[in-house]
Formats: structure tokens, sequence, C-alpha cells
């Protein structure tokens, strides 16, 4: 039985004073959750979420890392340098880096790499577009977007991957791909490290819905077969409403 996985992305949202007030409230919320709890927070916000879920089942990951331990690259925060100050989770390849920073299917697999190389475990994001979704070529896509993410990845660290999907169009949208598709497209993506890899990996791997979860669908998606949790994106900024997430099944 994989363990389920309740992911947040808070994006480019909360100050550290905002982060302290959250889990001020959250984490006596979900204190009794058996499920993995994950908060992904801006860099600034790091410190101070860190010290907050001391001693909690609570785990602070970022969205994004560069996979360089370090160098002349302005703006932006190494690998090692999350290694350094405990961080094991982060984003990788999120639909929002792909387009506005121009992040290649190339570009992800060094990070996911270099990620593992310093023992933090990658949330990788994959998800078609509405246009690609309207042609008929989302499985492509998808398909497309695994077999380049992974490439050269060993089946040792390919098994504790997480990976999200994420249909782009149900992005802060208030759409949400019906429980049919999403789950067809979780046991896709499954299916597919199933022909990278082997069984065994296939049916370790957490794969994840995101795309306008809300406890109001939450029970819905995460019951279904090939779907382990979710990654969470506007809901998981308000405290009650991302418990609320965490304790669908309570």
């Amino acid at each position: 039985m994989r363990k389920k996985v309740i992911a947040g992305n808070w994006k480019m949202n909360h100050s550290p004073k905002d982060t302290r007030n959250y889990f001020a409230e959250f984490n006596d919320l979900v204190k009794d959750s058996e499920h993995e709890i994950i908060l992904c927070v801006p860099y600034i916000d790091v410190a101070a979420a860190l010290e907050s879920t001391h001693d909690t089942n609570i785990k602070i990951g970022t969205q994004n890392l560069n996979h360089q331990v370090a160098g002349a690259l302005t703006g932006d925060v190494s690998v090692k340098m999350l290694e350094d100050i405990g961080i094991k989770y982060s984003i990788i390849g999120h639909s929002e880096r792909r387009q506005f920073h121009h992040e290649t299917d190339d570009y992800v697999n060094l990070k996911i790499k270099s990620a593992f190389d310093h023992e933090i475990v990658p949330i990788l994001c994959v998800g078609e577009t509405l246009y690609e979704r309207e042609l008929g070529i989302a499985k492509e896509k998808i398909i497309i977007q695994i077999r380049k993410d992974l490439e050269g990845l060993p089946a040792k660290f390919a098994e504790q991957m997480i990976i999200a999907y994420e249909p782009i169009w149900a992005i802060g949208t208030g759409k949400t791909a019906s429980t049919e598709d999403a789950n067809e497209a979780c046991k896709l993506i499954r299916d597919e490290i199933r022909k990278m890899y082997n069984d065994d990996v296939a049916d370790k791997i957490r794969i994840l819905y995101g795309g306008s979860v809300k406890p109001t669908n939450a029970q819905e998606l995460f019951n279904l077969e090939d779907i382990d949790g979710g990654l969470v994106g506007g809901a998981s900024l308000t405290p009650k409403d991302f418990a609320d997430i965490v304790n669908f099944d309570k």
C-alpha cells in the first residue's frame, strides 16, 4: 500500500510572518494524520517554515532549485544550499516554470538527477495544455515528458519519485478533470513507468493529481486506484482548507 502524499504549493504567496501564523494554526489540525504532508514554500519562507514545523509530522519543500552546486547565477538557489539547510523535497518542472522561465525537459532531467545526488526527492510536474487536450495529443504529451524527464535515472531513484499530474488548463481555474480523466492520466503515467523500469518501481512510485483540488473533491480524487494524493495550490494557502484536504479520510 502506497502512503498518501498531500503536498501544498504556496507559489508566490505568504511572508515569513504569514508563515509562522499559518503553522501556528495548521500544525494542530493535522497532527493525527498518517499521510505524508509536504508544504512547498517560497525561498524567503523556508527558515520560518522549518522552525515552525520542527518536531511535527509536516515536511517542508521548495518550489524550485538550481541543479548546480554553486556559480555565477544571480537570483538562483543551488541544490547544495537546500541540502545544507535540511530540505528533502522540491517541486521540479512545474508548468509555470516551463512556460514563464522556458525550462525544457532536458533541464528538468538535470534537476531531477542533481536533486537525488543531494538527497532531495523531486516532485515532478507533468501535464497538458487545453490546446493539446483539444488536439487529442494529451497522452502523447505526458508520455514524452515522462520519458525525457526521467531519461537515464536509475530505478533506485525512480521508485522514490513523486510525480504530479497537473492538467495545465485546470491549474487555478476552478476547473477539475473528471475523476475518470484524472485517474486515467495517473494510470497512464504508472504504465509508462512500468515500461521504462519494472513492476516494482511502478508499484512504489507515488502519483498525485493537481489542478483545483479542494476540500469538496479531495476524497473522491484521492480514493481512486492510481491517485496517491494531491499537489494543492490555492487551497493550501488557508490552514483550515488545506487541513480539510489532508484529513480527507476522517
